[in-house]
Parts: C-alpha cells; sequence; structure tokens
C-alpha cells in the first residue's frame, strides 16, 4: 500500500451527505476501498447537514448530534422528515468548491422509487463523472423541494427500505469503484467483465466432513477451458449470464 497508481488519472470525488458519517467507517476504512483512496483513485468526503442548523440558546456544541434537522411531514403520518435547507446547504457547499466541474458531477437522491442501480450504471457513472453526490435520506425521508433546487437523479440499489441512505450510498460506493481501473488488483479480475460463476471451489481437491466426500466438479480439473467457461456460464444464475454475454 502507498503506491500512487494514479499520477495521470482523475481522482472520482464522492460526496457523501448523511447526518451519520461514521456509520461509514468501519467499511472505507478496510481492504479496497481504503487502498483505492490511499492510491488516489478515489476520495471520499463528507457533509452533515447538522452543521447548518443553528443551535438554540440552551444548546451548546456538545449538543451538535442533537440538533433538529427533521420537523412533522405535512399531510400527518409517523415519523419525520428531514428539512430541505440544510440539505441544500450541504449541497450547496460541495458545488462552491472550485475543483467542481458542474457538467463531470452527479447528485444522486435516494429513493426506493429511483432507477435501479446496476453494473452498467456504475460503469456509466466512473466514466462519465469526476464529482459524485450522494444525498442519503433517514426518517420518513427528506423534503421533496431539494430536488427542485438541484438536478439531480433518483437511484434504487434494490425493492426495499432500508433505516437510511447510508449502506445504498456504500453500494454504490463500491461497485462504482470496482469500475476505475488500478482499485483492484488487476483490472480484468472483475467478475462482471469476463465469463465467471458464484459458484467456486479451491483446495483441497476432495474435502472430507463426518466421512463424506465432497469432490470438486471434474471439469475444473480438465484443464479445458472452453468447458470451463460453459460449466461457469451454466452453473451462474440468470442476470449474471446475461451480464456476460452482452
Amino acid at each position: 500500500m502507498g503506491v500512487n497508481t494514479n499520477k495521470n488519472k482523475t481522482v472520482l470525488n464522492f460526496h457523501i451527505i448523511s447526518l451519520f458519517p461514521e456509520s461509514f467507517d468501519s467499511y472505507i476504512d478496510k481492504s479496497i476501498i481504503a487502498r483505492a483512496i490511499e492510491n488516489k483513485l478515489i476520495k471520499i468526503s463528507f457533509n452533515n447537514p447538522r452543521d447548518f442548523v443553528k443551535p438554540t440558546k440552551v444548546q451548546k456544541a456538545k449538543d451538535r448530534p442533537m440538533l433538529k434537522v427533521d420537523d412533522k411531514p405535512y399531510g400527518g403520518g409517523p415519523g419525520m422528515v428531514i428539512k430541505a435547507d440544510p440539505v441544500v446547504k450541504s449541497i450547496e457547499k460541495i458545488l462552491s468548491k472550485k475543483t467542481i466541474i458542474k457538467n463531470k458531477t452527479l447528485i444522486v437522491f435516494l429513493s426506493p422509487d429511483g432507477e435501479q442501480f446496476n453494473t452498467e450504471l456504475a460503469t456509466k457513472f466512473s466514466k462519465k463523472y469526476t464529482d459524485i453526490i450522494i444525498v442519503c435520506g433517514r426518517y420518513e425521508g427528506i423534503d421533496a423541494r431539494v430536488k427542485k433546487v438541484f438536478k439531480m437523479i433518483d437511484v434504487s440499489v434494490g425493492p426495499w427500505v432500508t433505516t437510511g441512505g447510508e449502506l445504498p450510498a456504500l453500494i454504490m460506493i463500491d461497485v462504482i469503484s470496482r469500475q476505475i481501473e488500478g482499485v483492484l488488483g488487476k483490472f480484468e479480475s472483475r467478475e462482471e467483465s469476463r465469463i465467471s460463476s458464484s459458484t467456486v471451489y479451491t483446495r483441497p481437491e476432495v474435502f472430507v466432513y463426518k466421512g463424506k466426500k465432497y469432490k470438486v466438479p471434474k471439469v475444473l480439473l480438465s484443464g479445458n477451458h472452453k468447458e470451463i467457461d460453459k460449466w461457469r456460464l451454466d452453473s451462474s444464475s440468470k442476470p449474471s449470464k446475461k451480464l456476460i454475454q452482452t
């Protein structure tokens, strides 16, 4: 680690807007993402909407985590909604940086109703943009007027609702970063760029458990790469096969 492999390349900057930036630490400080940051292939910065909320007279600096960024939803209903103003100011701060190029900057609003995030979209983002702003919601969501102030796209990482946008943001960072040459040991080692299968084996050739022998499929020991590729295609899921063949 510590070798800069990005001397002639543009760093891809991820700007995360989150009320809980510390929740990212355990993932981005380790392994491949940490190495990509150290090698200046990607950069991840955080902007907390609480930084743009003025404390009341009785609050002090130590009360910062409790600064109010939300309020009751119009129309009634349970939960709270994050106010537009602190989120807008967070985005403004990022866009005011001298390094920002407007037509090279993407703002992502994480939403269950958004465009389905996938490898093709990740590849597009990695090639087209130098800065990606990801807005992480919490509670019942963020005041929709934020999307009227800035041009942004709604993105969903799957058909479910998470407690907050932090996990979806981590997924996006990971998948997009994989598309940048140098992030993985070998660029061609990306499973999505070659014939691969989630069904894999390693040594020993025969694994014994409770007296029963579990063997590696003979085709993988054959040395016949054409047959091995066919086996990998046949054993992979339908979405994976479709991706490999396009």
